[in-house]
């Protein structure tokens, strides 16, 4: 059995041999305000809907394709069932030292309040119990972390939206003040807050109103919120985190002698072949973008998710990866990646601009490869969690070991396949068509 205190030691040191590119674009500036750092460990703590491994998965990848060239590791301490006072799996000061404490994260966040309420409506009582609980917990981490970056999480919400409250009432006026208490915390202790209640309740709301029967998919128990709910809950705490939006940006001007501008992105080898006169245009370029835009499905095989894209601003706050060109013949223009025709855009279109993020290209398809990656890992990860957790003399045990040691392996698979790649892209004008 690795034990857990070198755990972390030895996700570093197996990171570290994974080769630098010789060709990488300079990040944006933006990644400077960003609250994880290259080197970073991130511990999720909280409850089932932690342990979901749904948002946490989703930051992870957000890393993992923005940020390729970054070793930050995670691990998640989310347990069913759990409250302030722990649960099956320890009382809440065992939870933490050896969930939390023991693997030195250089960023804690902490989600709980679902299981707190027991499911009643507020009363005092109850409240009290959470405040006193709460406030436990954040001075032990602030104790025992002394140099961790702290972030307080409004629990997402009960879903009285989608369906009729249970004749108690609205469960989640509950929850609503418990993240009122949890803010209010973040403020006296200076840790950062992210609200999870408010965006996914906005967002309920409007599902409910352009489609009642996917909105009740979005939260099918009322507490669990699937994946399309998980991305407004991983994009809050994002943004909490100033995380960048911009994935790269090209800016071709055609005409003359042809120019290119990138941001996050290097263009190499532009040439051009315009003659107005008989209709004819052909742009050509290789591109090295520094990140992958985040691995959304396609619409149709999650149609909670696409909906959820129309009605929120996911794509505009986190996955921006746009390419512009000026001065083209008017007209549509193919534009082809690696042989591969991916999408058609009228000129005025490339003119304003495109967020290829929204486009089935080969950039997606290996950001997808990375978020496959990912799901494998947390499941290694979900599986030794279980493992030690369910008794002192499992912590020896074979099963224990053997997933400890994958856990590594799986984590430089991960950041091998984000690593980033030229594609050849081009934009050719379509011919008329005949009259």
């Amino acid at each position: 059995m690795i034990p857990k205190r070198h755990l972390r030691l030895a996700l570093s040191l197996l990171a570290a041999a994974i080769p630098p590119l010789n060709a990488q674009p300079q990040a944006p500036v933006a990644a400077q305000n960003f609250a994880l750092h290259d080197g970073d460990h991130v511990t999720f703590y909280g409850d089932s809907i932690t342990e979901q491994r749904l948002y946490t998965e989703d930051v992870e990848v957000y890393v993992l394709t923005r940020f390729p060239t970054w070793k930050v590791s995670f691990h998640n301490a989310g347990v069913g069932g759990d409250k302030v006072s722990g649960g099956w799996a320890g009382p809440v000061d065992l939870r933490l030292r050896r969930d939390v404490f023991a693997f030195h994260p250089d960023i804690v966040t902490v989600m709980l309040g679902m299981n707190d309420m027991y499911y009643r409506p507020e009363e005092p009582g109850i409240f009290s119990t959470y405040a006193d609980g709460y406030k436990h917990i954040v001075e032990a981490l602030q104790q025992n972390l002394p140099h961790a970056r702290i972030t307080l999480i409004e629990p997402s919400p009960y879903d009285d939206v989608t369906r009729e409250p249970l004749p108690t009432g609205a469960l989640n006026l509950g929850l609503v003040k418990y993240g009122e208490f949890a803010s209010q915390e973040a403020r006296e202790r200076h840790t950062l807050v992210a609200d999870f209640n408010t965006p996914v309740n906005a967002l309920l709301k409007s599902l409910a109103q352009q489609s009642p029967d996917l909105a009740t998919q979005a939260v099918p128990d009322r507490v669990h919120p699937q994946q399309a709910v998980q991305w407004i809950m991983a994009e809050s705490l994002l943004k909490t985190w100033n995380a960048p939006a911009v994935v790269s940006s090209v800016v071709l001007n055609a005409g003359g002698k042809g120019a290119a501008e990138g941001r996050n992105a290097e263009v190499i080898g532009l040439h051009q072949a315009i003659d107005t006169k008989l209709g004819k245009a052909h742009i050509s370029w290789t591109e090295l973008d520094a990140a992958l835009p985040l691995p959304f499905p396609a619409p149709d095989l999650d149609p909670v998710l696409a909906l959820t894209l129309k009605n929120s601003d996911l794509l505009t706050t986190l996955d921006q990866e746009m390419l512009q060109a000026h001065g083209l013949p008017t007209g549509s223009y193919d534009l082809v990646i690696d042989d591969r025709k991916v999408a058609t855009f009228n000129s005025d279109d490339l003119t304003a601009g495109v967020n290829l993020a929204t486009v089935e290209t080969p950039m997606l398809d290996q950001a997808r490869l990375v978020a496959f990656d990912t799901e494998k890992k947390n499941d290694i990860e979900a599986a030794w969690f279980k493992v030690i957790n369910v008794s002192l003399a499992a912590e020896t045990s074979a099963a224990a070991a053997a997933l400890a040691g994958a856990i590594p392996a799986a984590e430089q698979r991960q950041r091998l396949d984000a690593q980033p790649r030229s594609h050849r892209f081009e934009l050719v004008l379509e011919p008329p068509a005949p009259k």
